[in-house]
């Protein structure tokens, strides 16, 4: 089997190696089968998509939204590189799955409207699949209204035409989309378990995502409801795709 390709961009060694670990955990991918490329540490390089099954993206520290002058010299190089490979990616309706930043990369290549409006504080939320997310294979084991982890300050209030809509929320209506057939990205947070969600709430608690006196808070928030089902996309996006 060609191995997955898992792009982050975390700075952070502990969340970082946590979420290795769990794409790993929830996809079911062996070490050897999913291969971290750490892009805030260096530049990408040429990225052949005939070496790979499939890409995922984790999540990370930087808005699309964000104004230029406010993105760092790494951002700007990181969403180049992200534009140039979603070129070919989107071209080829490769297989992709983004998870969070997911949103800013895929979303800002096809033009979608990101900003502000619909930013949700870390916690659970309940979602539901729409009528084309009920018939779409990496949902087929999600039940029509499940929980999921999330946390961001931007978000998409616009899809452009090129995107399908398959899972929305109230309080943030893009929760995930699909381009083409096969490339993907989610708002919430696929790969994440409560104790994942936990170390990044205690490793990025000075990032603004909550007040410095709402620690408390914020972990009572990422356990009111028990988090079950978001797994399985992980692992179906693997068995679809494994080549």
């Amino acid at each position: 089997m060609k191995p997955f390709l898992l792009l982050a961009t975390r700075a952070e060694d502990l969340p970082a190696d946590e979420e290795y670990a769990l794409f790993r955990r929830f996809s079911g991918l062996p070490e050897d089968g999913l291969v971290r490329v750490r892009m805030e540490a260096a530049p990408l390089g040429e990225i052949d998509l005939d070496d790979w099954s499939g890409i995922f993206v984790g999540g990370g520290p930087f808005n699309a939204s964000d104004p230029p002058e406010r993105k760092s010299a790494v951002q700007h190089r990181v969403e180049a590189e992200f534009a140039r490979l979603l070129d070919d990616v989107v071209a080829r309706d490769f297989p992709f799955l983004g998870a969070c930043y997911g949103v800013g990369t895929l979303g800002a290549h096809q033009g979608a409207t990101i900003d502000r409006t619909h930013q949700e504080p870390i916690s659970v939320v309940e979602v539901e699949r729409t009528a084309a997310g009920a018939a779409d294979p990496l949902l087929a084991d999600v039940p029509d209204s499940f929980t999921a982890f999330v946390g961001h300050k931007e978000a998409i209030s616009m899809l452009p035409p090129s995107a399908t809509l398959l899972v929305r929320g109230a309080a943030c209506p893009v929760q995930m989309f699909r381009v083409g057939q096969n490339v993907y990205a989610t708002q919430f947070h696929p790969e994440l378990d409560l104790d994942g969600i936990t170390t990044r709430i205690h490793a990025y608690a000075d990032h603004g995502y909550f007040a410095a006196d709402e620690l408390d808070l914020t972990l009572a928030a990422v356990r009111r409801l028990p988090v079950t089902h978001t797994g399985t996309i992980l692992r179906a996006f693997v068995e679809r795709y494994a080549r």
